[in-house]
């Protein structure tokens, strides 16, 4: 969690989904760097390693330093097919399936996605300039871009 002028930065989405979460009239952002679409059943488990964990955690930790939720927007990137499946086989589907489980944490917390940058077989860095609201995307096909 960081306030403007500060960026926030996150490198080596491959089928990882990188969430950035922000209210830009308060000057908060907040990102994970999500790895999995649900946490197991049982155990410890990182707040931003999971989407259904990380996405209502940002919430929280973005209501608690003084962002208003209708003000919330996110951005996401990343969610790369980085093992070729034969078959069709969902346990190789890592990068949709988190891409999926952020899409339906967003919803289901009423904040509305308003760019992504998902899929391919590529590799992302993303870079969230809150004081532009611009996520810049950084691949070793397309170069620097933004969303």
């Amino acid at each position: 969690m960081v306030r403007a002028p500060v960026r926030l930065k996150t490198t080596g989405l491959g089928s990882c989904v990188g969430v950035v979460v922000y209210d830009g009239a308060a000057g908060l952002l907040g990102m994970a760097h999500i790895m999995l679409p649900t946490a197991p059943a049982r155990g410890e488990h990182s707040h931003t390693k999971y989407a259904n964990l990380a996405v209502p955690w940002l919430i929280r930790r973005l209501l608690a330093e003084g962002g208003q939720k209708a003000r919330f927007r996110a951005k996401i990137a990343g969610g790369a097919q980085m093992f070729a499946s034969s078959g069709g086989s969902e346990v190789l589907r890592v990068g949709p399936r988190n891409v999926e489980a952020v899409r339906e944490a967003l919803m289901a917390a009423s904040v509305p996605l308003v760019a992504q940058d998902v899929g391919g077989n590529v590799g992302r860095t993303i870079e969230f300039d809150l004081l532009a609201e611009t996520l810049w995307i950084r691949t070793a096909h397309k170069g620097v871009y933004q969303i």
